[in-house]
C-alpha cells in the first residue's frame, strides 16, 4: 500500500508503559493497514492536485497507479475535481478501458479534512458484471433478440414522443408482414426462417435515416417509422425501392429463397393522431394488400375501414353460425368414368345463413381458418356425416368411401389431429373415411407425415392428396408420401383435349402414381370432351365434376330420389347431361 511515514520519535517514547501502548498501537496500525490493503473495493486518498497520498491494492489495480512513484498522479477524474470544488460528496459511475473490455466502477468521492489538510477520500466498487446483467435485461426488454431491432415498446414510445412535440412534422408509419412465412418455415426449417428474418431486417434497414426506426413487433411482422416526410409521393418512392430489394433472392444455408412483404402505410396526421390509430390503419392497409395478391404496398383510405366493418359483421355471423350449428354437408360423388359406378363421396361443407340461403365455402372457409374456427367446423362436418350415415348408405351404398377435407394447417396440428382421429375411430366405421389434405401437409419432415399419418393408418383411415399441382408440385416428393389417392387439380383437366403440355404433365403424374400404388382422381370434369380424352388417352378410372353431378344435399335427395343399389350407384338412372342441366359452376363450390 502506497503512503508516507513520519519516523520522528515522540516525547515519552522510551518509558516502559509507553512502550506497551506503542506496541499495541503499532500492532493495531499494522492490522488496519493490512485490512485497508486487502479490501475488495478500491480506496484512495488524493490531494487537491490529484496526487495520490494513499491507495490500497484494489485501487492500484483499478486505476493502474504506479505504486513505486513517491506521489503518483491518479487518472483524470472529473467527478473528483467537482467534489473538491463544491465540497460535497458525489457518487458516480466511472469506466476504465482494458484490453479485455471496459470495466465499470461505482465510486464515492468524499471531501474530508485530515491533519489540517483538505483531501479527497474515494472508494470504488467494481460493478462490471452487474452493469452487463443490467444491459442484458434492458436489451431483452426493449430489443428483439433475433434481429437486434427495437421492439414494439420502443417504437410506440418514439411515436408518442413525436406526437407530443410542439413542432411535430409529418411522418409515416408502415406495417410490414412477410408473405407466406409459415410455408417458408415448414419447407426450409425454422433455422433458415430465422436467418431470413435477420437478412430481411437488414435489407429493409438499408438507407434509413438516423431519425427513422425499424422495429420487429412479432414473428414475421415489422413496423417502420419514417420521420420526417414531406408527402405521400416521397414515402411511395422509398417503399418502392425497398420492395425491390426484398424481392431479390435470399441465399441461406445453400438454398435460394424467394420472399416478399406486404406493406400498409398510414400518414400523420391524415390517417390518425395517435400511435394506436396509425398502427391500426396501417394494419388495415396491409391486409388489403394481402387480399389483393401480396408483395406490394398500399396507403390507408377511409374505404378500407368500411371493409373492415363489413368483415367484422361477417366474422360475427360466422361465430354465431358455428354456435348455432347452422352448417350442413353436400356430397359430390367420385365416379368410375367407365362404368359410372360411385367409388366414394366427398363431404363439402355449406352454411345456411339467417334467411336459410345456402352459402358456398368460398364465402367463409378462409375466414374460419384465419379466425381459428376451422377445427370446430371440421368436427361439425364429421358429426353431420355420422348423423346422416343411414341415408348415405341408402343413397350411395355401404362400401363407398367418405372423404373429409382437412386443411394443411390442421394436418400439422397435434392438438387437433389426435382428437380428430379418435373421433373418426368412435364412429365405428373409420375404414370408410378418406382424409383429403393438400401437398403442403407433406412438405419436408412434417408433423403430419411423421406423427399423425401412422395414427390414421392404424385405424384404417385412407389418405388423399388434394389439389395436386397447385402447391409445391414436386413429383419426386411423391416417392416419400404414403397416400392412397392423388387428386389432380382441375386446372390441369380443363380443356385437357386441347392442351398438349397439360397432357404430358398428366401422363407423368399418372405413371408415377401407378408405380407408387396410388389411385388417381381427375377433379372438375365439366365437358364431354374432357371426359372423352381421359377415357381414350389415359388409364385414369375415377373423376369428380359437374359433368356427373353437382354436390348433393341428402335432404333433397331423400325427397326426390329412391335408394340406389350398392352395385350401380346413384348415376345409373340419372343421365349426366340432365344432372348438370340448369347449374352454373360457382367459385369455391368445393371446400
Amino acid at each position: 500500500m502506497h503512503g508516507s511515514r513520519n519516523d520522528v520519535p515522540q516525547p515519552g517514547a522510551n518509558k516502559p508503559g509507553n512502550d506497551i501502548e506503542s506496541e499495541n498501537s503499532a500492532s493495531e496500525l499494522s492490522i488496519l493497514r493490512d485490512v485497508l490493503r486487502l479490501l475488495p473495493n478500491g480506496v484512495t486518498v488524493q490531494d487537491d492536485q490529484g496526487r495520490v497520498l494513499l491507495a490500497n491494492d484494489a485501487a492500484i489495480t483499478q486505476l493502474q497507479i504506479d505504486a513505486n512513484a513517491a506521489l503518483p498522479q491518479a487518472p483524470r477524474r472529473d467527478a473528483a475535481l467537482e467534489a473538491f470544488r463544491t465540497g460535497q460528496p458525489m457518487v458516480v459511475e466511472e469506466s476504465v478501458d482494458r484490453e479485455g473490455g471496459r470495466q465499470v466502477f461505482l465510486t464515492c468521492h468524499q471531501p474530508v479534512r485530515i491533519a489540517e489538510r483538505d483531501v479527497l477520500l474515494s472508494s470504488s466498487a467494481d460493478i462490471t458484471g452487474q452493469k452487463a446483467f443490467e444491459d442484458h435485461l434492458f436489451r431483452s426488454a426493449y430489443y428483439d433478440e433475433l434481429t437486434d431491432l427495437p421492439n414494439r415498446r420502443v417504437i410506440e414510445h418514439r411515436v408518442n414522443k413525436l406526437l407530443t412535440a410542439e413542432d411535430t412534422s409529418g411522418f409515416a408509419l408502415a406495417f410490414l408482414d412477410v408473405d407466406n412465412f409459415k410455408q417458408i418455415n415448414d419447407y426450409y426449417g425454422h433455422a433458415a426462417g430465422d436467418a431470413l428474418l435477420v437478412e430481411m431486417a437488414r435489407r429493409i434497414s438499408l438507407n434509413l435515416r438516423q431519425s427513422d426506426m425499424l422495429s420487429r413487433i412479432s414473428g414475421d411482422e415489422f413496423v417502420l417509422l419514417l420521420h420526417p416526410v414531406q408527402d405521400q409521393e416521397e414515402v411511395s418512392e422509398f417503399i418502392r425501392f425497398m420492395l425491390e430489394r426484398v424481392k431479390a433472392p435470399f441465399f441461406i444455408d445453400g438454398s435460394e429463397i424467394f420472399a416478399s412483404v406486404s406493406i400498409g402505410v398510414s400518414l400523420y396526421p391524415d390517417h390518425g393522431r395517435s400511435y394506436d390509430a396509425l398502427r391500426h390503419n396501417a394494419d388495415i392497409a396491409m391486409y388489403r394488400v394481402k387480399n389483393a395478391g401480396k408483395g406490394a404496398a398500399a396507403f390507408f383510405d377511409d374505404s378500407m375501414e368500411q371493409e373492415v366493418q363489413a368483415r367484422m359483421k361477417v366474422e360475427q355471423s360466422l361465430r354465431l353460425a358455428i354456435l348455432e350449428k347452422r352448417f350442413c354437408c353436400a356430397f359430390q360423388p367420385k365416379v368410375d368414368i367407365r362404368t359410372r359406378e360411385i367409388k366414394g363421396i366427398e363431404a363439402l361443407v355449406r352454411l345456411r345463413d339467417d334467411l336459410g340461403v345456402i352459402q358456398a365455402p368460398g364465402t367463409f372457409i378462409n375466414l374460419a381458418t384465419e379466425l381459428g374456427l376451422i377445427d370446430e367446423l371440421t368436427h361439425l362436418v364429421l358429426a353431420d356425416i355420422v348423423r346422416s350415415i343411414d341415408l348415405i348408405n341408402d343413397t350411395f351404398g355401404h362400401k363407398t368411401t367418405i372423404s373429409v377435407n382437412v386443411a394443411a394447417k390442421q394436418a400439422g396440428n397435434r392438438e387437433f389431429m389426435r382428437p380428430f382421429a379418435e373421433a373418426l375411430e368412435r364412429t365405428g366405421f373409420p375404414k370408410r373415411f378418406m382424409i383429403e389434405v393438400t401437398e403442403d401437409a407433406f412438405v419436408t419432415k412434417s408433423v403430419f407425415q411423421d406423427e399423425i399419418l401412422p395414427i390414421l393408418r392404424e385405424i384404417g383411415v385412407g389418405i388423399s392428396i388434394d389439389d395436386f399441382g397447385t402447391g409445391y408440385s414436386s413429383l419426386s416428393a411423391l416417392a416419400d408420401i404414403t397416400a392412397d389417392e392423388i387428386k389432380i387439380d382441375r386446372s390441369f383437366i380443363t380443356d385437357i383435349h386441347k392442351r398438349p403440355r397439360s397432357q404430358g404433365i398428366l401422363r407423368a403424374i399418372e405413371s408415377l402414381s401407378e408405380a407408387l400404388g396410388m389411385t388417381v382422381i381427375a377433379e372438375g370434369i365439366e365437358t364431354h370432351e374432357e371426359l372423352a380424352y381421359l377415357q381414350a388417352a389415359t388409364k385414369i378410372r375415377y373423376a369428380q365434376g359437374y359433368y356427373f353431378d353437382k354436390p348433393i344435399f341428402l335432404e333433397d335427395l331423400k325427397l326426390a330420389t329412391p335408394p340406389r343399389s350398392e352395385s350401380r350407384g346413384l348415376l345409373e338412372s340419372r343421365p349426366a347431361q340432365e344432372s348438370r342441366s340448369g347449374y352454373s359452376r360457382a367459385p369455391g363450390y368445393r371446400r
